[in-house]
């Protein structure tokens, strides 16, 4: 099940969960926009500056365990270059900049120190990350990266047929 938290703030009970599931505390604020079945953390939206003022350019961040290995399998296989040749450039270069756009509403007004930039996970063009990439199209967001990691992970799981989400 789905759920997005409102307020932009983390729960308590996240900030633990999403703690263990990165191995370490994260270093700014952050909400769950997208959980397993069972409830647990996979997407996390982050503020785009992290608690010491510098920025955050990841907006959208994959933690679920089970997905965070499988696309690294991915990675591992060559799916960021397979990835960026299957993607139509200016459909890429669209979303990187419909994600910074997003990501770039949120910084505070009065905010006059480092900017986050780039769009997903902070690249300008190409693919870098396709973890990045996959947390935005399961957080909703229209990614052609997202799409391909979601249809390669689709294709590798057995009858069983959930991916983890």
């Amino acid at each position: 099940m789905d759920q997005t938290v409102s307020d932009g703030q983390a729960r308590d009970d996240d900030v633990e969960a999403v703690t263990a599931l990165l191995g370490r505390r994260p270093e700014g604020r952050f909400e769950v926009v997208v959980r397993d079945g069972a409830g647990v953390p996979v997407v996390i939206r982050n503020h785009p500056l992290l608690d010491d003022g510098r920025p955050m350019p990841t907006r959208f961040w994959l933690v679920g365990e089970d997905l965070r290995s499988r696309v690294g399998t991915l990675e591992s296989g060559g799916g960021v270059r397979a990835a960026e040749e299957a993607c139509e450039p200016a459909e890429l270069a669209d979303a990187h900049r419909r994600y910074a756009a997003e990501r770039d509403v949120a910084v505070p007004g009065d905010h006059v120190g480092h900017r986050p930039s780039g769009g997903v996970g902070g690249t300008r063009q190409g693919v870098k990350c396709l973890h990045a990439h996959y947390a935005w199209f399961l957080a909703g967001g229209d990614d052609p990266v997202g799409r391909w990691v979601d249809a390669r992970l689709a294709a590798t799981v057995g009858p069983q047929g959930d991916p983890g989400v």
